[in-house]
């Protein structure tokens, strides 16, 4: 069996990194038993220059975007749509913030060392998009790293302090200079870029191209 990695570039308060994602799962299931996938986490900042304190959502988008607030919710709502679909938990989308995330990458950084790191970040998705909690909150991320069997002291120390800071920083560079301008970015095995939550059908192709790349090396 052909193995392929998938280094994930996304951002947990990013919608579409939960949909690409779980479309990557889909995907994942349909070569199941024909493909050995690993899969490494990436981190990227949607609002790097955020303060702690964030702002609503919808405010956040239509300056973000140069939008009227009825566009711009009407385009929440369909991405809300997709997400059911899919079966995500996106009920609060319209009651977040936009929040920095750099705490929550620094946790999940950690929870990488631990293999947890995708447990982790399904359940900050959750967190953010169906409870429209901050993902960056140390407590948040305490209570969510309890969720999938973490301990909870130590990722709220680590989000409270400026560990694994030079990690994330050192990860973001190198994917920026690699092209990386948006998410989800899905680098395949170093050598192909894959923008965006592309159909399910998509993925399988591409991991499919690569994996039979690699068996004629």
């Amino acid at each position: 069996m052909q193995k392929v990695r998938i280094d994930l570039v996304s951002d947990v308060a990013c919608p579409w990194c939960a949909i690409g994602y779980r479309r990557l799962e889909q995907a994942l299931e349909t070569l199941d038993g024909e493909i050995d996938v690993e899969l490494v986490w990436q981190p990227f900042e949607l609002n790097r220059d955020m303060p702690p304190e964030g702002e609503p959502i919808l405010e956040h988008l239509c300056r973000k975007y140069g939008k009227d607030a009825a566009t711009m919710e009407q385009s929440q709502r369909e991405i809300m749509a997709v997400a059911d679909e899919l079966g995500l938990n996106f009920r609060g989308a319209l009651e977040r913030r936009a929040n920095n995330t750099f705490a929550a990458h620094r946790v999940l950084a950690w929870a990488g060392t631990q293999h947890q790191e995708t447990a982790l970040q399904l359940a900050l998705f959750e967190a953010y998009f169906g409870e429209a909690k901050n993902p960056a909150d140390p407590a948040v991320l305490r209570e969510k790293a309890i969720e999938v069997g973490l301990d909870g002291d130590t990722a709220e120390a680590i989000a409270r302090s400026d560990q694994y800071a030079d990690d994330v920083r050192a990860a973001e560079q190198k994917f920026m200079e690699a092209g990386v301008s948006a998410v989800p970015a899905f680098i395949l095995d170093g050598r192909y870029l894959i923008s965006g939550a592309q159909p399910t059908d998509v993925l399988v192709d591409a991991l499919r191209k690569v994996a039979e790349e690699n068996a004629n090396r």
